[in-house]
């Protein structure tokens, strides 16, 4: 069976012989933020006159301006799709740049014959952009050899980008401690190059002062082959990995530290020896918190816990949310939403983690959780997409813009947190909350830049904890 195409599905094109002296054709386009960053990252032009507010309104623009070849590629766009469209072979382009172009300009294409080489079928056309004022801000003669035999294609949308700055987001999150002071900060066992870059990198955004516990030759021998300057940093030498955790601990008690960095070591060892010092529990339950800047996801998402506690109860998972929307208010946001993950987002007795994330909502009103709105459970595409849950005719404060997602166990919060970060490209930190101090808890396999966006979390919380002393 054939499907009817009207008009507005198809492209088509004006061969050589329908194209005539005067004849025109005109396209139009609104400038957006979008457009800049999307020509920046496909021609790799990032002068910072298109991308940094703060550098452009210092030049002779006084503001971010548009790529002038942003405006040369709606000319070959109108040539190319329009007139005379699908078929056409671009020879030569002359362009002369007028006016700079400014977010929310609307541009005026219009393309003119001006002569035919019926020979060569080679068309001559005069090309002028002038934006909504009447301004011309672009002008110039194309030539081309025009199609000659009649063209009449679907029309195809354009590729989808999705604009995402992952340096941009990191600028965004390290803003966050501009007024704040650098703590002094254990780096626990750094012997390896990229725990003991990111604790230097840490040090020299000023996030925190390292004082560096592991075995003093080998970190040194580190710090030399990776060509490291450590030499202003304090260094405590301890035998061993256990050691080190050890005296990070004891530091911590002596309240010389404000803050645990987790170097080459086991996770275990560094949480045993703060769970063996009464002086640094809290009375909850410790709990990991993935921070997750997200391409598709228009705010910064928590993940909880991904890392730490393998199958929570249910007075566990109280703990790892309050532990949650604690951070979450640290980090600006006043009322996080809170989605409790299953596989459904409706209670089946079969399915345990559904019937203890309506018992942790009840608990919410009743109080026992505080600071957040809570609902659950909730399946991961209703959790984050308001367009899912609607499908599913979910009445919900939290359903589709989630903050914080609370996962059931620790393999599915460990696989989700890894298939953010892997397929959907995700920038993530992790942060260990629910003693007296934070501990930046990191993977071997991330970089130091993971690792300094993990320091900025754990500052944050740390002056959070001296406002509350």
């Amino acid at each position: 069976m054939n499907t009817q195409l009207d008009d507005k599905d198809l492209i088509e094109n004006i061969t050589y012989d329908e194209l005539s002296i005067g004849q025109s054709a005109r396209l139009l386009r609104t400038l957006t933020l979008e457009d800049i960053q999307a020509f920046a990252a496909v021609s790799g032009d990032t002068n910072p006159a298109h991308l940094d507010p703060e550098y452009a309104n210092d030049t002779m623009f006084h503001g971010v301006i548009a790529h002038g070849m942003w405006g040369g590629a709606l000319i070959s766009a109108l040539l190319g799709t329009k007139f005379p469209g699908p078929g056409t072979i671009y020879l030569q382009q002359d362009l002369h740049f007028s006016r700079p172009v400014r977010i929310g300009d609307t541009l005026a294409v219009v393309a003119t014959v001006q002569s035919k080489d019926d020979e060569k079928k080679r068309v001559e056309l005069d090309c002028v952009v002038q934006n909504q004022n009447g301004e011309k801000v672009l002008h110039g003669t194309a030539r081309i050899i025009a199609p000659t035999q009649k063209i009449s294609r679907p029309r195809l949308s354009s590729p989808h980008i999705q604009i995402f700055d992952p340096e941009a987001r990191f600028h965004t999150l390290l803003e966050k401690t501009k007024n704040l002071e650098p703590v002094f900060c254990a780096v626990v066992h750094p012997c390896d190059k990229e725990s003991l870059v990111g604790a230097v990198d840490s040090a020299i955004a000023g996030l925190i002062k390292p004082i560096l516990i592991g075995p003093e030759k080998k970190i040194l021998s580190i710090a030399s082959a990776a060509a490291i300057d450590i030499s202003s940093y304090e260094l405590i030498d301890v035998p061993h990995s256990h050691a080190a955790a050890d005296k990070a601990a004891d530091l911590a008690v002596e309240r010389k530290v404000e803050m645990m960095m987790k170097g080459s070591l086991h996770t275990d060892e560094l949480l045993h020896a703060i769970l063996a010092r009464p002086q640094l529990r809290t009375g909850r339950r410790m709990s990991h918190v993935f921070r997750f800047d997200i391409p598709m996801y228009s705010k910064p998402l928590l993940v909880t816990d991904a890392a730490l506690n393998i199958r929570p109860t249910l007075m566990e998972k109280v703990d790892i949310i309050q532990n949650a929307i604690d951070f979450s208010v640290i980090m600006g946001v006043a009322n996080p939403k809170v989605a409790i993950l299953s596989a459904v987002e409706t209670v089946n007795p079969d399915i345990p983690s559904t019937i203890e994330a309506a018992a942790l909502c009840k608990m919410a009103q009743r109080g026992q959780i505080k600071g957040g709105t809570l609902d659950g459970p909730l399946a991961f595409d209703n959790a984050i997409s308001i367009h899912a849950a609607q499908i599913k005719g979910i009445d919900s404060p939290v359903a589709g813009d989630a903050d914080i997602l609370n996962v059931p166990d620790l393999e599915s919060g460990n696989m989700l947190a890894k298939q953010l970060e892997y397929f959907a490209g995700a920038s993530g930190a992790g942060l260990v909350l629910g003693s007296k101090i934070p501990v930046a808890l990191t993977s071997r396999a991330d970089s130091a830049r993971t690792r300094v966006a993990s320091a900025i979390l754990g500052l944050l919380v740390a002056h959070a904890h001296r406002q509350n002393s």
